[in-house]
């Protein structure tokens, strides 16, 4: 551990994710002088991209986790204790152990947790081992998915905002791809129960996933949302939250033995139920009255600095962007905060406004293919004209390089090139 005299950083990252290591890493090598501070309490590091491959024994997890200081940029000063207070009136940030630090600018790369309270029986669930979660532990979704025989396997999330939206349904795909290969197709019903009004919100994407929707002969449930888990009848309760679109139960099918229990309320067994637990940003950021209504580091969403203390800047999953919170969006987001943030420690006023809500949901839709959907703040489809390198002309369909892609290249480049602060 390399750790700081506590006074007063040029520069001070919270949070040693993704965001925190590229942002130290790229103002690092643009400017070696720069006195940074990050603070970090985890000796791991995670790349949780892969958890979905893991989830279905395309990957191993031991492939997904490093040594944190192994990507502590040399000369950053890492700060091992959690972040629990913010003043931005004084630019202290307090620690849990070593008390206050001060900045000059303060950049917040915190990332998202968990809430389990927010549906009813879930930390039971997960604690019983009756459901499982690739974002929790994505070699319990293994296991259980080898051990299913048959019946309903529903995949569900919540109505907050998760990381990388889309991978609920990489699990749903990938789980109904196995359970065709093992042969119980005919014995089986794949549920997947999302709360918005289209399966994705990129139409040439959500066309693609439609048609892959009706090869695997998936139960599609939009505009419904998990509320509670009974873990002794083995049931989940699904709330209508789009009540004026009638959408609670879309595909409906008898096989599937669902109680309506009221005009929004529908009760479904499982025997086996994967889902994303809901997701916010951590309770001393919104404490520290820096969050937005919704809770999220309130910042302009074109220049990433905060819209009321023009010293804080945030990327990453904790920051107030319309977009997908995927470490994709991290790196095109992480050199419009590099211009920024230098620009204002040199007295020059923040000019770039560059970032445009570019994000990726690689979507595995089964073994050894994937679709690559790359979008903006609009929804529109924009893909990297480097994919042609590839090969690959129409990554909005499954494509068996694009696989490769996410199971072989994505990893190499993140640990070796995004961390080390190489634009790719």
């Amino acid at each position: 551990m390399v750790m700081g005299t506590l006074k007063e950083y040029e520069i001070l990252i919270l949070g040693g994710g993704t965001a925190g290591i590229m942002s130290a890493a790229f103002l690092k090598k643009t400017n070696p002088n720069l006195k940074i501070g990050l603070v970090e309490p985890s000796n791991k590091h995670f790349y949780q991209p892969a958890y979905t491959l893991v989830g279905a024994g395309a990957y191993n997890l031991k492939d997904c986790i490093r040594d944190e200081k192994d990507f502590i940029p040399k000369g950053v000063d890492w700060i091992q204790d959690y972040a629990i207070n913010i003043d931005p009136s004084s630019n202290e940030v307090e620690l849990q152990k070593f008390g206050k630090v001060k900045y000059q600018v303060l950049i917040i790369a915190t990332g998202i947790t968990y809430d389990l309270s927010m549906i009813e029986g879930l930390k039971e669930a997960l604690d019983r081992g009756i459901v499982c979660s690739n974002y929790i532990n994505p070699e319990k979704t293994w296991e259980l998915l080898q051990k299913f025989k048959g019946g309903n396997a529903v995949f569900t999330q919540p109505t907050t905002p998760i990381k990388c939206g889309g991978a609920p349904q990489k699990a749903a795909y990938l789980s109904a791809d196995y359970i065709r290969k093992q042969g119980l197709k005919d014995k089986s019903n794949v549920i997947l129960a999302m709360p918005g009004s289209v399966i994705f919100g990129v139409k040439i994407i959500a066309e693609t996933l439609m048609q892959k929707v009706q090869e695997y002969g998936i139960h599609l449930k939009l505009g419904v949302a998990p509320i509670k888990i009974d873990n002794d009848k083995k049931t989940v309760l699904f709330k209508n939250v789009l009540p004026n679109e009638n959408q609670c139960v879309v595909n409906e099918d008898p096989k599937l033995k669902t109680h309506k229990i009221d005009e929004n309320i529908i009760e479904m067994p499982f025997d086996f139920l994967h889902l994303a637990p809901p997701q916010t940003t951590h309770q001393f950021l919104k404490d520290s009255g820096i969050t937005n209504a919704q809770g999220w580091v309130d910042v302009n969403i074109n220049s990433l600095q905060h819209n009321k203390f023009p010293n804080i800047f945030s990327l990453g999953d904790a920051a107030a962007l319309p977009t997908a919170k995927t470490g994709a969006a991290v790196r095109k987001q992480v050199l419009v905060l590099l211009d920024n943030v230098l620009n204002y420690l040199s007295g020059k006023a923040v000019q770039n406004f560059g970032y445009e809500g570019y994000s990726s949901c690689p979507l595995v839709t089964g073994y050894g293919e994937m679709v690559l959907a790359e979008f903006n703040y609009k929804n529109e489809f924009t893909p990297d004209p480097k994919l042609k390198q590839m090969l690959v002309f129409d990554s909005y369909k499954p494509h068996w390089r694009l696989w490769l892609l996410k199971k072989y290249i994505l990893p190499y480049l993140y640990w070796n090139k995004m961390l080390k602060g190489v634009k790719v």
